[in-house]
């Protein structure tokens, strides 16, 4: 694997452990990154298991596959978004997809992507270079209020509205070139003191609501979790990792309302169109996190959360 895409799949043992890869399975891992999940799913349904992969990201499919080589016609890689997925299957069903919906280290620490807050680079975020907006392009052409509304939801920042009129002002005044550029803005519209008294960066969740804006983040994933079911075979099961709230939120609130069935008895229940069987039947009450071994190797996990459901 390329050292450019050097990445730890984070609860690969876990991710494992829920989809139960088995011997000549078909299964989708739809943020394939730079294979690691993908490895260990190939290598649990040996001899003739097949896989799907998936990834906006040409670097992170190039990595892919150098490292799945060796599996020949048993993985197919695609260069695709996982909400194309109903496509890319064709009306074909599988026995597990497993999502990880992290940004992977490789895009967060090259400077040339525009993810980091931390490096100057240029204002691009995009996790498929051949997007047509970028992060330059989406902070140009979005009017204050429409800004701080994303600053607000999609971060969970307090300091919305300041930090939205900071920016853009100095957007229109040409002097935000750089993400670094862009990151001292934020810290000085923060109030007098309030950058000391977080414990993250200031920047943090403003970047974070940007690229979850530029990328579509949040539109992605709710397709996802519309039409997921249909492409699972019986007793297939799916896997989402996630790193904040605003996934793990529907990603719990769609397995719970796949499990839901009416209290009814199923003759009224039926006369009133209500659901007498589960669609899926939730693996994870709780979301699944990363054990403390796996935190000393990777601390990019400690905000990872796991769940799994399987359809009934």
């Amino acid at each position: 694997m390329s050292a450019a895409f050097a990445h730890e799949s984070v609860l690969a043992d876990e991710v494992l452990e829920f989809l139960a890869p088995r011997e000549g399975g078909r299964y989708v891992d739809g943020t394939v990154g730079g294979g690691g999940h993908a490895e260990r799913i190939l290598e649990a349904s040996a001899p003739d298991g097949i896989l799907v992969g998936l990834d906006r990201d040409p670097a992170a499919l190039e990595a892919a596959s150098r490292r799945l080589e060796r599996f020949g016609a048993r993985v197919r890689l695609v260069h695709a978004r996982f909400s194309e997925l109903p496509a890319i299957l064709a009306g074909g069903q599988v026995d597990g997809i497993v999502l990880d919906l992290g940004v992977s280290s490789p895009q967060l620490d090259a400077a040339e992507r525009g993810f980091s807050f931390a490096k100057a680079g240029p204002l691009d975020m995009r996790m498929d270079p051949g997007q047509r907006e970028s992060l330059a392009t989406f902070l140009a052409a979005t009017p204050v209020d429409e800004l701080e509304r994303v600053i607000r939801d999609h971060g969970e920042e307090r300091y919305a509205g300041r930090i939205a009129r900071a920016i853009h002002d100095a957007v229109r005044a040409h002097a935000v070139v750089t993400t670094a550029d862009l990151a001292a803005v934020v810290a000085k519209a923060m109030p007098p003191g309030a950058a000391r008294r977080e414990r993250i960066d200031p920047a943090t969740r403003t970047f974070q609501a940007l690229r979850i804006a530029v990328n579509d983040e949040l539109g992605e994933l709710e397709r996802f979790l519309a039409f997921f079911p249909e492409l699972l075979a019986p007793g297939g099961r799916c896997v989402i990792i996630s790193f904040h709230s605003l996934e793990d939120r529907p990603v719990k609130e769609r397995f719970r309302e796949l499990a839901w069935t009416s209290r009814l008895p199923d003759d009224l229940a039926a006369a009133a169109g209500e659901r007498t069987t589960p669609i899926c039947r939730q693996l994870t009450k709780k979301p699944i996190t990363a054990s403390d071994a796996e935190l000393a190797r990777n601390p990019r996990a400690r905000s990872a959360k796991l769940r799994a459901c399987e359809k009934t």
